[in-house]
């Protein structure tokens, strides 16, 4: 599933292609996503300027003078920037047609993804509403987190993972954060001290900007914005690395499912 630092990834794909752009046209290839795709869209977008383009956890917002587009990539989906004449492929569903010959086309194989539209504050929409802060933000701190894990009895792996506490910290990450604190993904939130919630939000934030840097994980289902792969993977310390030796000190990785999703750690450096 595309994270954070690959939908960061892709916004700093498409803002420099469309931002500003005038709507010529909306073709609806399969409304059936995750909600079906509104119908209206074309007559609702057509000659409207894109005023600007942001990202709120893993939604990507594209801010018109009429409402805006809540753009989400799903389990598997990407966006691009593509030429007029670039033919569509089978899992082509939705794109926009601007007025400086680019086309903004997602492709979502497994239709977990969504398209939709509000006339409203976007950030009043149900979906954004109650999210977290950001990571990479000034909110997203030690004191913070340490007065949210109190008396909470989950792992601390799915605790980090839960959107409403913080967003975009998905399951590679949440991993490789972990490692880099110290930390056992079992541990209980309410057990976790200070001074390693003090290393796990540190920890957090140097993933992810790494991560962006880096151009976002090469998930075989990712790609960026005009085609190219991610190039984070070989960074990775723990995540998908189970039976293999530790980088820090040897011992073997071992894999354990935490919330029905797979965890990967070294028994010796997370205690």
């Amino acid at each position: 599933m595309p994270e954070l630092p690959e939908v960061e990834t892709t916004l700093r794909g498409i803002t420099p292609h469309i931002n500003q752009s005038k709507v010529c046209k909306v073709n609806i290839y399969n409304a059936n996503l995750r909600w079906p795709i509104e119908a209206g869209l074309n007559k609702l977008l057509c000659h409207k300027i894109v005023n600007n383009i942001l990202r709120r956890g893993k939604y990507l917002i594209l801010e018109f003078d009429n409402g805006s587009l809540l753009l989400h990539l799903g389990m598997s989906g990407s966006l691009r920037v593509v030429p007029p004449q670039t033919p569509l492929l089978k899992h082509d569903h939705f794109e926009i047609v601007f007025n400086n010959n680019k086309i903004l086309r997602l492709r979502d194989p497994r239709r977990f993804g969504a398209v939709i539209w509000t006339f409203n504050n976007w950030k009043e929409h149900k979906l954004i509403s109650k999210l977290g802060p950001e990571p990479l933000s000034d909110d997203f701190n030690t004191d913070y987190i340490f007065a949210k894990t109190r008396k909470k009895s989950v792992a601390i792996k799915s605790f980090v993972m839960n959107s409403h506490i913080v967003v975009g910290v998905g399951n590679i990450y949440a991993s490789e954060a972990l490692f880099i604190a110290g930390i056992r993904p079992t541990t209980k939130a309410q057990r976790v001290s200070k001074t390693k919630l003090d290393k796990l939000v540190e920890s957090i934030k140097q993933t992810l900007r790494k991560a962006i840097q880096s151009g976002g994980t090469t998930l075989k289902d990712f790609v960026q914005a005009d085609g190219s792969p991610g190039y984070f993977e070989q960074q990775l310390f723990v995540y998908g690395r189970a039976g293999e030796d530790c980088s820090r000190c040897g011992e073997t990785i071992k894999q354990k499912i935490i919330n029905q999703r797979s965890s990967f750690y070294c028994p010796n450096c997370q205690c």
